[in-house]
């Protein structure tokens, strides 16, 4: 069956980074578009940053613009997220999304970022 686990979350002060991955499988990973989008404690679920299958083509919120950087590794079937200097506001549960060739779609559990001092 499908599985999208993330990893990488965790608690991290102002101006830190970290890198979230998503390990995918039951699924063709290189034909995929992934992405990852986020929900703050009280929000709606909103995109971060999306990746096409071949990596080619990226896009992101304005929020995170020359911030966060999305990677994907076709070999490893892994997306990534790449979080630098992060904010207060960054604090949200963080999800990787897959949308396979067939336009079927899929959601990982998530994982927690907290950005506090």
């Amino acid at each position: 069956q499908v599985q999208l686990v993330e990893s990488g979350g965790g608690l991290m002060q102002p101006g830190g980074s970290l890198r979230l991955s998503c390990a995918a499988s039951g699924f063709s990973f290189s034909t995929a578009s992934m992405s990852w989008h986020r929900q703050a404690l009280g929000k709606e679920r909103e995109l971060v940053a999306g990746s096409t299958s071949a990596g080619a083509r990226t896009n992101y919120a304005d929020s995170v613009k020359g911030r966060f950087t999305i990677s994907r590794d076709n070999a490893k079937n892994t997306v990534y997220l790449q979080m630098n200097s992060l904010k207060p506001e960054d604090t949200a549960v963080y999800y990787c999304y897959a949308t396979t060739g067939w336009g079927q779609g899929y959601w990982g559990q998530g994982t927690q970022v907290t950005v506090s001092s």
